[in-house]
């Protein structure tokens, strides 16, 4: 991941917008903050969340309340409070969480296909 031109500063997230995104059942809510190429976002996801999609993403993510669970084809690996976890781009993944969580995620933004503030999908296949 590489990080430039970004000056110091610190971040009130309370009072960065909160936007909702439905999952195949609860919800995930986004605060999101873009630093040039990096990607910031506060996540919280409401008890039974499951997502509706498979991410390609590469990020690091820091589980900061709660535990989530993330389907990769190896398993599903547990990433409880207190935990960080990071994986490659193009790793197709997906994420649960049976209880109230909070994460802290960060990635880049230098793909084409991340201009927008939506996140890189691949629906999972039936």
């Amino acid at each position: 991941m590489l990080m430039f031109d970004i000056p110091f500063g610190t971040t009130d997230w309370a009072a960065v917008e909160r936007t909702e995104h439905p999952g195949e059942t609860g919800k995930a809510y986004w605060r999101t903050k873009t630093f040039n190429n990096i990607r910031v976002r506060m996540v919280e996801y409401t008890p039974g969340y499951l997502a509706d999609h498979w991410c390609q993403k590469g990020h690091s993510l820091l589980v900061l309340e709660g535990e989530l669970s993330t389907g990769l084809a190896a398993g599903r690996p547990v990433t409880p409070r207190g935990t960080r976890y990071s994986v490659l781009p193009l790793v197709a993944r997906t994420t649960s969480s049976p209880s109230p969580t909070t994460g802290l995620c960060v990635y880049t933004a230098h793909l084409p296909s991340l201009d927008s503030d939506e996140p890189l999908m691949v629906r999972q296949m039936s």
